[in-house]
C-alpha cells in the first residue's frame, strides 16, 4: 500500500495540469488568498475520500481473495487501463489541439469561491480514484497506516504548498518565476502527462494482474 501511495501522490503533485492552473491563481489579484482556498477545498476533498473509503471498511482491510479485495484489486487494474488509454490518446493529439487563451484569461480574473471550484475541476480523478482503491487496504490499528495516509495527502499537495509558501514569502522572485514555470508548462503539458499516466497506468495494471492471478 505504501509504494502504491507514494506512486500515486507523487503522480497528482506532478500533474501539470493542476500545476498550470494553480499557478494562474496565484498570478491573478490577491492570488495568495485564493491559492489558499484552492488548497484548502484540494484538502478537504482528500480528507472526505479517505474518510469515506476508511467508513466502508471499518478501518480493516479486507482478506486476501475476498470479494471486496477482489473488487478494489479491479478497479485499480480498470482504473490503470483507463490512465493508459488516455495518455495514448493525448500523445496522438500532441499539436493537433489548438491553443486558447480565453480560459487562462478568465482565470486572471477568478474569485476566492471560483479558485476554491477549480480545485475539484483540476483535481486528476482518475489518479485519485486509484488512491482511494489503495486507501481500502489501510489498517488503522497501526501507526504506519496513519504516517502513509498523511504522507499520502501531503504529497499529493506538496507541489501546491510549496508554491503557496513561495509566493507568500518572496513574492517578487515567486512572480517571475512561477510565470516561467507557467510558460514550461504550457508547452510541455501534453508530454507530461501522457509520461505521468502511462508510467502510473501501467504499474497499477501490472501489479493488479499479478494480485490477481497470484
Amino acid at each position: 500500500m505504501v509504494l502504491d501511495l507514494l506512486l500515486i501522490g507523487l503522480a497528482i503533485a506532478l500533474d501539470p495540469l493542476p500545476v498550470t492552473g494553480f499557478v494562474l491563481v496565484l498570478s491573478s489579484r490577491k492570488g495568495i488568498w485564493k491559492g489558499l482556498a484552492f488548497i484548502l477545498t484540494w484538502l478537504a476533498s482528500f480528507v472526505a475520500i479517505i474518510a469515506a473509503v476508511l467508513a466502508m471498511t471499518g478501518g480493516e482491510p479486507p482478506p486476501p481473495r475476498s470479494a471486496p479485495s477482489t473488487a478494489a484489486l479491479a478497479a485499480k487494474l480498470a482504473i490503470g487501463v483507463g490512465l493508459v488509454l488516455y495518455a495514448e490518446r493525448t500523445r496522438r493529439n500532441i499539436g493537433k489541439r489548438p491553443k486558447s487563451s480565453g480560459f487562462m484569461s478568465r482565470t486572471e480574473q477568478i474569485s476566492s469561491w471560483a479558485a476554491a471550484g477549480l480545485a475539484l475541476l483540476l483535481q486528476p480523478w482518475g489518479m485519485v480514484a486509484a488512491g482511494a482503491a489503495t486507501v481500502v487496504d489501510a489498517e488503522l490499528g497501526h501507526a504506519a497506516s496513519y504516517a502513509a495516509l498523511m504522507g499520502y495527502v501531503l504529497l499529493a499537495t506538496s507541489s501546491l504548498l510549496t508554491m503557496e509558501l513561495y509566493a507568500t514569502f518572496a513574492p517578487r522572485t515567486a512572480h517571475v518565476r512561477l510565470g516561467k514555470l507557467r510558460a514550461w508548462m504550457e508547452r510541455h503539458q501534453d508530454k507530461a502527462l501522457v509520461s505521468l499516466f502511462l508510467f502510473l497506468g501501467l504499474w497499477l495494471v501490472g501489479k493488479s494482474v499479478y494480485q490477481l492471478t497470484a
